[in-house]
């Protein structure tokens, strides 16, 4: 199938988790500004769009207590269309509608979670990526019979979360099962983006790219390098692959990540350390 023949969806999750963006500015090597990311980031997305008059978008914030769709707008009742008297008259409408819904979507989020007592060190990512694959869902079958090319890309920064370990699973097994790639671009430096155990693995298995950026700067010439490309162009492209993946999982006991762990045969829930009763479960194990 060639990327004429089908619609291209891409999804991409921004993380953020305004500690994490926090304790990445604060880096004395190289500090990393939210601002300058999202500009870029807009700048690759609006490449996206310019590619082909019929490729979908659809952009999610992953945020401490929330995830939301930043573009498509979701309006109530009570909000107003953008005013079209707005729009620069050189400015092409779908890239100025994209720019304009994030960055006001953000404000918003930002502006509702500036107290302390909102504000959380945990990002939504399995509610996120839950988001996303819903999207898909419903733009795969309001255009059926047409075939859709989905990926998702991620934008990350906060470390793993191992008490979203299943629900993370869980979405990257029902993404590869529809054929939906997840692609990852992390940011980590030397007092930020710890390495991730479980965003490696979603893109090993679902035949995503993986990538770490050092630096804000370049994060441009990395989207579009890797990530620009549908996947049918991918088969043809020499891109850069993760040698070794980490296939740790995290414990359902304590939720967190373990080197050997153990089993329950009956409904495949993983402990840290032998009982005789599985908590999951209850099922009792035998010869203890």
């Amino acid at each position: 199938m060639t990327s004429e023949e089908s619609i291209n969806l891409l999804a991409v999750v921004i993380d953020t988790n305004p500690i994490a963006w926090a304790t990445a500015a604060q880096d004395s090597r190289c500090p990393l500004d939210f601002g300058r990311v999202l500009e870029q980031l807009l700048i690759f997305i609006n490449a996206h769009l310019a590619l082909r008059f019929d490729n979908e978008l659809v952009v999610i914030a992953s945020h401490t207590n929330q995830s939301l769709f930043l573009y498509p707008p979701q309006l109530s009742d009570t909000d107003q269309p953008p005013d079209a008297s707005s729009k620069p008259a050189n400015t092409y409408k779908q890239f100025f509608d994209v720019n304009q819904a994030v960055i006001k979507t953000l404000k918003d989020l930002i502006t509702e979670s500036k107290s302390p007592e909102d504000v959380d060190d945990k990002s939504m990512l399995a509610g996120s990526l839950s988001l996303a694959q819903t999207y898909i869902n419903r733009i795969r079958r309001a255009n059926d019979p047409t075939p859709l090319q989905s990926r998702i890309l991620i934008l990350s920064v906060s470390p793993d979360l191992p008490s979203q370990y299943v629900a993370t699973m869980n979405c990257i097994f029902a993404a590869q099962r529809v054929g939906t790639r997840i692609d990852v671009c992390r940011f980590r430096g030397k007092h930020y983006g710890e390495e991730s155990v479980f965003l490696p693995q979603a893109c090993h298995l679902t035949g995503g790219l993986y990538m770490e950026i050092p630096e804000a700067e370049n994060l441009l010439q990395y989207l579009l390098y890797a990530f620009l490309p549908d996947p049918y162009m991918r088969s043809v492209l020499c891109l850069p692959e993760k040698d070794q993946v980490d296939f740790r999982a995290a414990c359902f006991c304590h939720k967190t990540v373990v080197d050997v762990g153990y089993v329950c045969s009956v409904c495949l829930s993983i402990f840290c350390s032998v009982s005789k009763q599985c908590p999951t479960c209850q099922t009792q194990f035998g010869g203890q």
